[in-house]
């Protein structure tokens, strides 16, 4: 994530010296000012220069606070919680072509709920579960009209 974040201001930083060198590589001007030709490009790329260096500031300067929301969020529940859910996904995937839609769905919402609600919300859970599950399939299957396994 870091590497992201710094390297575009990075990249645009370079970019800007290749454009700024390149200016003066332009033919100059056969009449009038000679040097008529080099002004536009070499005024955008200073342009650019100018605030790709500003946002390099502003992306270092961000970078420990960065760490600090990161730290913050993969402590206490948030790492179990982001593991269980991909978990039951991937189980959720392995077992819908074989065991259907409405029973699948019913363990996957289930288990979910009562990872992240507890067990002290237990009918909560099941009610929420079972009537998504059921409303869910009536109206794809029913009012839809889609098939589902």
């Amino acid at each position: 994530m870091k590497i992201i974040k710094m390297g575009m201001p990075v990249f645009l930083v370079v970019l800007s010296i290749v454009f700024l060198l390149g200016t003066y590589n332009l033919p100059k001007a056969k009449l009038g000012n000679p040097d008529a030709p080099l002004y536009f490009p070499m005024g955008v790329s200073v342009l650019l220069l100018v605030f790709s260096v500003i946002y390099l500031f502003q992306e270092l300067r961000r970078a420990h606070e960065d760490n600090e929301q990161i730290r913050e969020m993969l402590s206490g529940r948030t790492p179990l919680l982001i593991g269980a859910t991909i978990a039951l996904g991937i189980g959720y995937a392995l077992i819908f072509e074989t065991v259907g839609f409405l029973f699948s769905t019913i363990l996957f919402l289930g288990a979910l709920l009562f990872i992240v609600n507890g067990r002290r919300k237990w009918i909560t859970n099941i009610i929420v579960t079972i009537t998504f599950s059921f409303v869910s399939w009536y109206a794809f299957s029913e009012l839809l009209g889609v098939s589902l396994p």
